[in-house]
């Protein structure tokens, strides 16, 4: 239980060190909302190490933190909508035979972008949001291949811990 427990406040720290690390990288492709999403590689680790429960609750401790840190309350409205409705997805495609990590992570990436995009028309009432639809569902798709590939080399060296709880 200590291990756990030390284990889970490293992963937050890293977490936040990746969201800070990613507030520095100037990634702009002239499409508001397009992330590397580093930080969710903590979030993939822990959903595959130790089960949904503990991850969730990383999830929304790093969106909180990181945005009361490194943003603000639009940032944490944002990332919170965008990170529980990629880690729903997540967990439920983790459940189905024939999904990978890798895949998984993919699913994670595109619906973080659809969760932003609905949070986008409610502030904005403006139905034109949909616009950057696509080209945020393409970056979800790459970045959730690199930190899905990652997530399985991670696990390779530290080991799988837990079966689903």
């Amino acid at each position: 239980m200590k291990r756990k427990t030390a284990d889970m406040g490293l992963l937050l720290a890293f977490a936040l060190i990746l969201s800070y690390v990613e507030s520095l990288i100037p990634f702009y492709f002239g499409v508001p909302g397009v992330k590397l999403g580093l930080a969710n590689l903590a979030v993939v680790l822990v959903l595959y190490r130790y089960g949904w429960k503990e991850a969730l609750l990383l999830n929304i401790m790093r969106v909180f933190l990181s945005g009361f840190l490194f943003g603000n309350l639009f940032m944490v409205m944002y990332s919170l909508t965008g990170a529980l409705s990629s880690f729903f997805f997540m967990y439920l495609l983790k459940r189905v035979k024939g999904f990978s990590i890798i895949g998984v992570s993919m699913a994670g990436g595109v619906f973080h972008n659809v969760g932003q995009i609905l949070v986008a028309y409610f502030v904005t009432k403006t139905a034109g949001v949909a616009f950057y639809l696509p080209v945020l569902l393409v970056a979800g798709l790459v970045t959730g291949l690199l930190i899905g590939v990652l997530a399985k080399e991670v696990l390779k060296h530290i080991g799988k811990e837990s079966v689903d709880k």
